[in-house]
Formats: C-alpha cells, structure tokens, sequence
C-alpha cells in the first residue's frame, strides 16, 4: 500500500485517521511559519555556500518559500492535518510549487532541530516584543508616580493601617516589580538564543555544514553546544512561561490592590469605565472586570508553567514526540500575559485617585504612631520604652474616637514627661512622610526625584 507521508517509505499501511487527528499539531504550530520560513531559507542559503545545493536550487527555495508565506499572509494556503505539522505543510506545498529542488531543502537538518529553532526564534520575539509592553507600563507608572507624589494614602501590612506612605511611592513599588520580570525576560532571551540547526535528529549531520552561519543569518547569538541537548531541551520554553507567570502574579497583587481600592468601603480610586461593566440585575453596580480577569487569568499562566514542567520531567534524551505539546502552553501564556500587560499599560493612566479619602484613610488607622515612637527616642527614651507608651496613648485615642495629632498636648504629656509642643511636627500624616527623606523613601521630593530619574 502506498503511503503520501513525507517520512512513509518504511510504512506498508496509512496511518489511521483517528491518529492522523490525535497526533496532528498544525492546528496550533501553524503560528510557527514565519519562523520556520526563516529557519529553512537560511539553511537553504548555508547549503549553498557550503556546496551541497546548486544556486539554482537555493534560488528555487526561497522564492517559493516567499511565494508561500505571500500565500499564508493573505490567508490564500490551505493547511492540510494529514501533513500533521507546520514545518510538512510548507514543504509539501514548496515540492508542489518547485518540484525536485524542493524535496532537496531538507538535506542535513531534521523536524527536530528544526522545531527547536522555529520555537527559540518564536520566543526571542515573543520576549522582545514584551519587554516593550512593560517599558511602556513602566512609563505609564512612572508618570502616575510623579502626578501623585503627594497623595497621601495609608500603607498597610496585614491589610492593616500601618504608616502613611504617598500614591506616587505605591505606584513605583508596582514598577519595580515589573522591572524586575523585565530582566528575568531579558535573561531568559540570552539564553534561548543559541541556534540547535544542525544537530539534525539527535547526532548531528554528515554534512560539510556552516552551523555558525546560519546562527548569524538568523540573529542568534551562537550556537548549541550538544546535538543531544539541544533537539530535547525546552528550558528556555519553561524560562519565558515562569517569567510570564511571575509578571501576572505581580499583576494579580495589583488587581487585587484595584478591586479593593475602587470599592465603595476603600473609595481611593476611580476605575476608568471603558475598563469596567456593569451588573445584568443590579443598575448601580460599577464591577472591576479587567483587574478581576487578570488576577483570575494568573491562574491559567501557572497553569501553561506547571503543564511544561510535567511535559518534561520524565523524558529520557533526546527528542520525543511528547515535545508536540509544548505550544499550547508556550501560545496560551505569551497571549495571556501579553493582553494583560497592554491593559494595564492603558488602564493606569485613567486611574483617578481620590486624595481627600485616601488622606482620612491614613489618619483614621493611626498611622503615625510609629513617628511618636521614634521622637520619643530621640527624645532618650528606649525604644521599647517608647514603643510602650505610644500604645497606651494609642489605646486612649481610640477611646475618645479621635486621632493622635489632636489628642491635647497636656493629656499626651501625662503619657511621657519627653513630650513637647514639637510633637505635633510630627504626628500629621504630612510630616510624618516628608520626614521619610531617603532613597526609596516615601517623601514627596523623594519620590519625584525617583520619578525623574526613571525618565531619564
């Protein structure tokens, strides 16, 4: 019986359907074709400065490998699941266009080190073009920072009031974590670009080959060292879902800051309404839906990181078919975490900050009994001295439903003989984070001097 397949001269009966439609990937690898029209016309070109094809075949190559991607671009190329994957539909449909010299471009190389080459060559653009969503949500962050760099708001730990901090301070909290997962991409990026063409299958090829060529040709900055390693290894798959799933966790603990602080009980912020929707049974209802989708849309990120995990802790080297199943995942989370970005990088802009409340929010949790502790040792107390009778006069606040900066200066005396008319320098939410006047502290002139420097 005859078989169509490229790899069917070993085979004496087709494949099942059932198998052709379990084990087919171009429903999804399809995405891959731009990568691997790249790949391949760079092979095509090494080996023809190497002398293994005629010119005229290169030349033949690459123009109906330009034909093909004209043809996928304008939605004009049939995608057959019997040719099971990405890299057999364009050669098939080049053989077609060409004839002989077609069947020729596969010389030296396998579907193997091809895949590893067109999914390293997915993911060096996937991280570039990430890392220019978060520099511009670093920017939108930035500029919120300086806008607000005297909006007083309560910090918490525990969820609890505890020291007055500014707006523009938080704002630029959330920028370092992004920061952060911008150079875990960057690094991930250095890694993943090393070129496995050329390994072939498992072994390398016998071939008079220019791996070094083709690793400049195609932007990578060398190549694999180890054929076995670098047809199997997905690390650098698992590098960019783990950093993604990093990002969104940061941007979880923002959605969670947002829906929090949009409701009425907070009130510290306005959600723009372009970002927001409203109940089908309830006409006053304003929901938080893009923070709440993004904080829900972590778990399926994490997901995609966990799924590459298991689909590569039991492999034996070198290559199995088991790597079939490292798109999905690799696809799903640069969508996910990419809309996200670009939603926040939009949202964060329009957020309107309500400073009136956010002020009362910090006076109410006496949040600058911290600041009387620390006068109070200035003053020759011990700390835990200190730390003691500012609890007393605490505990008294609340008695009396007043805060601390307007406790009379007698009663306060009563507490502590240290105390003096320059207290109440201190215990405004004002001074108390003026006074925080340091690198990475809260103070206004802090802040926008953090914000302007960021710009620059």
């Amino acid at each position: 019986m005859s078989n169509a397949k490229l790899w069917g001269g070993r085979f004496a009966e087709s494949t099942s359907e059932a198998v052709e439609a379990f084990s087919e990937s171009v429903s999804f690898d399809a995405r891959l074709w731009r990568q691997d029209i790249a790949g391949s016309k760079a092979h095509a070109r090494m080996l023809g400065r190497v002398g293994v094809l005629k010119e005229a075949d290169v030349s033949a190559i690459c123009d109906g490998l330009d034909g093909i991607a004209a043809d996928i671009e304008s939605g004009n190329f049939v995608w057959d699941t019997a040719l099971e994957d990405v890299h057999m539909n364009i050669e098939s449909a080049l053989t077609e266009r060409i004839g002989e010299a077609g069947k020729r471009l596969h010389t030296g190389r396998s579907r193997n080190d091809q895949i590893a080459t067109d999914v390293r060559l997915y993911v060096r653009e996937a991280i570039d073009a990430l890392c220019a969503d978060i520099d511009r949500l670093a920017e939108a962050l930035r500029a919120l920072a300086e806008r607000e760099a005297d909006a007083i708001m309560p910090g918490f730990t525990h969820l609890q009031v505890a020291q007055p901090v500014t707006f523009g301070h938080h704002m630029l909290a959330w920028r370092e974590q992004i920061l952060r997962d911008r150079e875990r991409f960057t690094d991930a990026r250095r890694r993943a670009n090393r070129c496995p063409l050329g390994s072939a299958a498992l072994a390398g090829t016998v071939y008079p080959i220019d791996r070094e060529w083709v690793a400049a040709e195609l932007g990578f900055d060398g190549v694999t060292a180890n054929s076995l390693d670098a047809v199997s290894d997905r690390d650098f798959a698992i590098d960019f879902v783990a950093a993604a799933s990093q990002l969104m966790v940061h941007l979880s603990r923002w959605s969670e800051e947002l829906i929090l602080w949009s409701t009425p009980m907070f009130g510290f912020v306005q959600l723009p309404d372009r970002f927001c929707t409203g109940s089908s049974i309830m006409p006053q209802k304003k929901n938080p839906d893009v923070p709440e989708l993004v904080r829900g849309k972590t778990a399926r990120v994490t997901g995609d990181l966990m799924s590459l995990l298991m689909l590569m802790k039991g492999q034996p080297l070198a290559y199995n078919r088991d790597n079939q199943e490292d798109k999905e995942p690799l696809f799903d989370a640069h969508d996910t975490v990419s809309a996200c970005v670009r939603l926040y990088a939009e949202l964060v802009p329009a957020l309107a900050v309500n400073r009136d409340i956010c002020r009362a929010a910090a006076i109410e949790g006496y949040s600058t009994a911290t600041d009387l502790a620390d006068y109070l040792v200035r003053k020759g107390l011990a700390f835990r001295d200190a730390h003691h009778v500012v609890g007393s006069v605490v505990g008294q606040a609340v008695k009396q439903g007043i805060d601390l900066a307007a406790m009379p200066l007698a009663t306060l005396r009563g507490y502590s003989e240290h105390i003096d008319e320059d207290v109440f320098e201190v215990l405004t939410v004002e001074g108390s984070v003026a006074a925080r006047d340091h690198v990475g502290g809260t103070a206004p002139a802090r802040v926008r001097a953090a914000a302007r420097d960021a710009k620059r």
